[in-house]
């Protein structure tokens, strides 16, 4: 089945909630219209996503928030806190267009992009997730795919995708990465033989905490300004992208769902949620852009934030533990599959 006879199945109830473009409209588009076509697919995946994750709960749902931006736009957020398997787990879409601010565009500008310096007209739409387990046994997860419209006041239009999904373990399993790797893998090989590898380390570079010289995790993929060869293609190539995503996952928090763990284990886990707030502050350009954009809404943009994380003074994994295993890795990416 293609792409767009996926897209032609959705129904309103496979959705999180009430689309910001009006839902027939999609429909009636999106074979033509990108902006459309990739509205209705992130809010497919948002719906297929989250369904997936309250299998995993007894009683939990996913609270939905539908929002709307007086600048322009909307989206849906979607969070679940103090579950049984996820401490918190937020799964977002967004769908914003107005004037870029000039902190935007300079950020642009410095990534190559041909952009005026007076006002420059955008479209956003993309699908952004960060799922934090309760068992320190589980990693956490995060996925972020979106697409990306500009208008000069002189005309030029640009368009382009971007995104990625990493993973971030408390302890490594080797096997758990590997599985992980080899998914996103062979999604990206459907589309280029040169798309994992160089992903993969776009990836290690791009979730560098330089401070603590180490990794935010075991990596994944990782790309942005995607263009070529055209949009269609990158679009086709985000798709699988998504549609990865449970299954690189998934397998992981089952086998791991009713591992036993001690105190010093939790503790360990919000030592290491503590570097993840650290990296999500102070680096991600995905955390800036949301808040330099007018009309910001600061619950949605730091709904990846865990719900308690820890910090201690010069903290030290003992070496020939796990945890000491876990952090050399961090600062020393390897090729996993």
């Amino acid at each position: 089945m293609s792409v767009l006879d996926v897209l032609k199945t959705v129904k309103k109830d496979m959705l999180m909630g009430e689309t910001i473009t009006p839902f027939e409209e999609l429909m009636s588009n999106y074979e033509t219209s990108m902006k459309h076509r990739m509205e209705l697919t992130v809010g497919y995946f948002q719906g297929k996503i989250c369904k997936k994750m309250e299998e995993f709960e007894n009683q939990k749902k996913f609270l939905v928030d539908r929002w709307l931006r007086k600048e322009g736009g909307g989206g849906i957020t979607c969070i679940m806190q103090d579950g049984d398997v996820f401490e918190k787990a937020g799964i977002n879409i967004s769908v914003v267009y107005g004037v870029l601010p000039p902190e935007a565009v300079k950020q642009m500008k410095s990534r190559g992009k041909d952009l005026s310096d007076d006002s420059v007209n955008f479209f956003a739409t993309g699908v952004s997730s960060v799922i934090h387990p309760v068992n320190p046994h589980i990693p956490t997860v995060h996925f972020n795919y979106r697409y990306f419209e500009t208008v000069s006041s002189s005309g030029k239009e640009l368009a382009w995708f971007g995104g990625g999904q990493d993973l971030t373990p408390n302890y490594l399993v080797e096997e758990d990465t590997i599985h992980f790797h080899k998914v996103l893998k062979e999604a990206c090989d459907k589309h280029h033989s040169e798309h994992y590898p160089k992903f993969k380390k776009w990836c290690d570079d791009y979730f560098w905490n330089k401070f603590r010289d180490e990794r935010r995790g075991v990596g994944g993929i990782f790309f942005d300004d995607l263009d070529e060869p055209d949009l269609e293609s990158c679009y086709n190539f985000l798709f699988s992208c998504c549609d990865a995503v449970i299954p690189s996952y998934v397998p992981i928090v089952e086998k791991h769902l009713k591992d036993e763990y001690t105190d010093n284990e939790k503790r360990w886990q919000q030592i290491r949620r503590g570097r993840y707030v650290e990296y999500n502050l102070v680096y991600d350009r995905g955390t800036k852009f949301g808040l330099f954009t007018p009309g910001a809404r600061i619950e949605s943009i730091l709904m990846s934030l865990p719900l308690i994380a820890r910090w201690e003074y010069m903290h030290v994994p003992e070496e020939g533990t796990k945890e000491h295993e876990l952090q050399q890795v961090l600062k020393n990416p390897r090729d996993w599959v």
